[in-house]
């Protein structure tokens, strides 16, 4: 029996459906590989109140009906002009006393993407990636030839010695001076290489974003560069998923740690936390690696696996409420 009026309503209610916007979501990190007993109150209190901003003014973005990547650049500025991450302002020194500054951003509705590795002038390196991407046949770019596409299109360059902070300047003296002595780096976050800041983002209108920003690893030698900027590695978004990684990256590199996350996601069908899991918890860590990472799926759920002491974290999804972490032991049930 041929029912017209049927017909037309189940139209009309696919089409509203199309129509109705996502809840916007986004969720930040400023690097895992916390160590709990050296964390100050001020300085915890300091950590706190940059993520709460952070993902108060990507989220600002979102409510707004702005895109993902909106967002995303958006809560890494904040990141990158605090000198507590290891990002922008506050980067960790290179072996000759230099700050290195990698970073990538990734549109999951178009897998356009922008990079920038090795750059030392550039204010906001997230800012120059998303100009790569948007303004340049490229994906990738280093060193000066980067700086000079940063000059030619009106992104903000600065002394190098603007970057640099007492407290990264006394790490690298000690890893020197344990260089010369042929021990073995006494501090974690040396050690271990932690240190990134990143941000994932599904806009109203169902997309994803992911980005990610840092200096390195400290003492790092012939221009290395990390996951971080390497799309698939430390940063990737499509359809399904976005993710932005931190962690020993040099791990991260080998497993192609953030498209392995959404591949399980998009090809396995598994669920995000469970994909997230395997990759971080344990291809990672079977290796000799460790670190955490920040993953957000198109239906709004979150993922923000660690294997260390606590990762820098912050979030808002459906209910809108901006939640800031750092331990493990920390709203695990908001997670």
């Amino acid at each position: 029996m041929n029912r017209p009026g049927l017909s037309v309503l189940l139209l009309l209610c696919a089409y509203a459906r199309a129509e109705t916007p996502h809840p916007p979501a986004l969720v930040i990190h400023g690097g895992a590989g916390v160590i709990r007993a050296s964390m100050t109150p001020e300085i915890e209190k300091a950590v706190r109140a940059t993520l709460l901003e952070a993902v108060n003014r990507g989220y600002a973005e979102l409510k707004a009906g702005k895109p993902a990547l909106d967002a995303v650049t958006a809560a890494i500025t904040v990141l990158e002009d605090d000198p507590n991450f290891n990002a922008g302002k506050g980067a960790v020194f290179t072996h000759d006393g230099h700050n290195e500054l990698d970073s990538a951003v990734m549109d999951g509705a178009s897998l356009k993407a922008g990079a920038v590795a090795g750059v030392r002038s550039v204010r906001n390196p997230i800012l120059l990636a998303r100009a790569v991407m948007e303004k340049s046949p490229h994906v990738m770019l280093a060193g000066p030839g980067a700086e000079t596409f940063a000059r030619e299109n009106g992104i903000t360059l600065v002394d190098p010695a603007y970057f640099r902070t007492e407290r990264r300047w006394q790490q690298l003296q000690k890893a020197l001076t344990e260089d010369k002595a042929g021990t073995a780096h006494a501090d974690l976050e040396t050690a271990k290489h932690f240190g990134t800041v990143g941000a994932v983002a599904l806009d109203r209108n169902g997309h994803l974003a992911a980005g990610t920003s840092t200096g390195g690893m400290t003492d790092k030698r012939f221009g290395r560069i990390g996951d971080s900027p390497v799309i698939g590695a430390g940063t990737y978004a499509d359809a399904n998923c976005a993710v932005s990684a931190t962690g020993w990256g040099e791990f991260y590199l080998r497993t192609v740690a953030a498209h392995s996350i959404c591949m399980r996601v998009g090809l396995l069908g598994q669920p995000l936390a469970k994909a997230a899991e395997q990759v971080i918890n344990k291809d990672i860590p079977k290796l000799g690696g460790d670190g955490g990472a920040i993953v957000l799926g198109a239906d709004g759920s979150m993922a923000m696996p660690f294997n260390t002491d606590g990762m820098f974290r912050a979030w808002v999804g459906a209910d809108g409420i901006a939640h800031v972490a750092i331990y493990a032991d920390e709203d695990a049930s908001k997670q």
